[in-house]
């Protein structure tokens, strides 16, 4: 029963996190915890799972390390939440309803968590980076 209940979960999660890919949403997200809940059961999600891990840390690194990049990445975070927020407070945006306003609006804040998370971390490499070089 636990199989088939982890089996069920993990599917739909997968399955909207795709669909969301081609939606405004947090595909790439909800297909990670799909795996990672498939994983709790099933050998097989564990090797596209840990191929989603090292692309998310290859993209990590790259908002990271390039300040262009970034500041193309909170652009689009931007403009997601902005077209939520001006769907919501009654301004007709084209295809947009209530449900997809508020997927842009949660969108565009795990994007800026990422951005947040991802300066972090190249600021913490930097830092190992020139401790290791002054103990050198």
């Amino acid at each position: 029963m636990k199989r088939t209940v982890i089996a069920v979960l993990g599917g739909v999660l997968t399955l909207v996190g795709i669909a969301l890919l081609v939606l405004p949403g947090p595909g790439f997200l909800l297909i990670a915890a799909g795996l990672a809940v498939l994983g709790t059961q099933f050998e097989w999600a564990h090797k596209p799972l840990e191929y989603a891990k090292v692309k998310a840390e290859q993209g990590i690194d790259e908002v990271g390390r390039s300040p262009w990049r970034t500041v193309g990445a909170v652009l689009c975070a931007l403009a997601l939440g902005g077209v939520g927020v001006l769907d919501l407070l009654g301004l007709s945006v084209p295809f947009v309803n209530t449900l997809s306003a508020v997927l842009l609006i949660i969108s565009g804040l795990i994007l800026l968590g990422t951005i947040v998370y991802a300066w972090r971390k190249a600021k913490e490499k930097r830092n190992r980076q020139e401790a290791d070089a002054a103990a050198a």
